[in-house]
């Protein structure tokens, strides 16, 4: 069975991205590619206000990462937070990676905002809390690779905390079987987390950037199992 899934692209990151990767959305392609799921995609250049025009109940809406924080009010980001909620209430199924966590939070009525306990980067280990998802993770820890300022500090009233961590306490909620987010990134890998220790990241702490380094080469990140989930959840 072929799955059409649209990106909602809320940044295409100039100038972050290495040479071997050629453009963001090619990390999520690989990563559903690497779980043998056959797809086909739809781009939407949501940054610059495209949105999809209508709402098809067999597609998956995907919200993913930007350096933009999902509390601004900034047109496309105001734009976006209003498609998520029609999207929502038509019963579209939605996943939200990152910034695109944050976003769908707010947009349902959550809390987003700077997290002063520091930034999040490397590779992070949370709790599985939902009874579905640890199937996917029989540990009932999820590893995930993080690059984060803002978190969610309020879900929606509808949501379910699906995975804790003492970083973060919301590190994906969902709601039914119809919107699945990470805080995380499944779709990094670790030789992309890598390059933005490495090349990106001047003005965090060294000592942050040193043990996000240190966790690349001791901990193995758990995107596909993540990515396996989501698809699964919402296929009904």
């Amino acid at each position: 069975m072929t799955r059409h899934i649209n990106i909602l692209l809320c940044d295409t990151f100039p100038g972050r991205l290495p040479a071997f990767i050629p453009n963001y959305e090619s990390l999520f392609m690989d990563l559903f590619a690497s779980i043998g799921e056959q797809v086909t995609y739809g781009i939407f250049q949501t940054w610059q206000g495209e949105l999809p025009s209508s709402l098809n109940s067999d597609e998956l809406y995907l919200v993913p990462g930007s350096l933009d924080s999902a509390y601004d009010d900034k047109p496309w980001i105001v734009a976006l937070l209003h498609w998520i909620e029609k999207a929502y209430v038509h019963g579209a199924k939605m996943m939200g990676v990152c910034f695109g966590h944050q976003a769908i939070a707010r947009a349902l009525g959550g809390e987003v905002r700077p997290y002063d306990g520091g930034f999040g980067a490397g590779v992070r280990t949370s709790r599985v809390l939902d009874e579905q998802m640890k199937a996917y993770f029989p540990q009932q820890e999820m590893r995930l690779l993080y690059s984060h300022h803002d978190q969610v500090m309020k879900l929606p009233q509808d949501a379910v905390l699906c995975a804790t961590s003492d970083f973060c306490k919301n590190e994906s909620f969902r709601i039914g079987r119809q919107v699945i987010t990470f805080q995380g990134h499944p779709e990094f890998t670790v030789a992309y987390s890598r390059h933005l220790l490495t090349n990106c990241c001047d003005d965090v702490d060294l000592a942050i950037r040193t043990a996000a380094l240190q966790s690349l080469d001791t901990l193995m990140p758990q995107g596909p199992e993540a990515a396996r989930f989501a698809l699964d959840l919402l296929s009904d």
